[in-house]
């Protein structure tokens, strides 16, 4: 598994027990059949479909890194460190991990200067995360 999918595992794997709001309107709308003609249109929008390929709903990301990082003995600055978001998570934080992760997210910088990756590498996590349906904190919004 890629260093990204186990940051992603360790953050939506816990998304059936800590999100779920999502299921409720498609439940609703299937129960929902008025026998009429016009039936094929609405299963052209096949709204059931799309919803097992789709990402989890929204997930609170803050809250699910907030709660593995409380469990660690150490502070952990995860909301502006890509160390310490790993660390928290459980996923290996070493450089080596690092880069590539890097090169997963098509970092083009020098590698070595890792202050510089870092910072790189967390905005485009936490931006990677929102776009699969990640509730990140204001603050944290790149």
């Amino acid at each position: 598994m890629s260093v990204f999918g186990k940051i992603m595992s360790a953050i939506f794997g816990h998304s059936a027990t800590a999100a779920p709001t999502g299921g409720v309107a498609p439940a609703d709308a299937a129960p929902s059949s008025g026998g009429s003609a016009a039936a094929p249109a609405p299963s052209g929008a096949a709204p059931s479909a799309p919803t097992p390929a789709a990402p989890p709903q929204s997930v609170d990301v803050a809250a699910i890194v907030d709660k593995a990082a409380a469990a660690k003995h150490e502070k952990l600055e995860w909301r502006t460190s890509i160390v310490d978001l790993m660390k928290a998570l459980d996923v290996d934080s070493s450089l080596a991990a690092r880069k590539e992760l890097a090169k997963e997210l098509g970092y083009s910088g020098d590698t070595n200067d890792s202050a510089s990756m870092n910072v790189w590498l967390h905005k485009q996590v936490m931006a990677k995360l929102a776009a699969n349906g990640g509730k990140l904190p204001p603050e944290i919004k790149h």
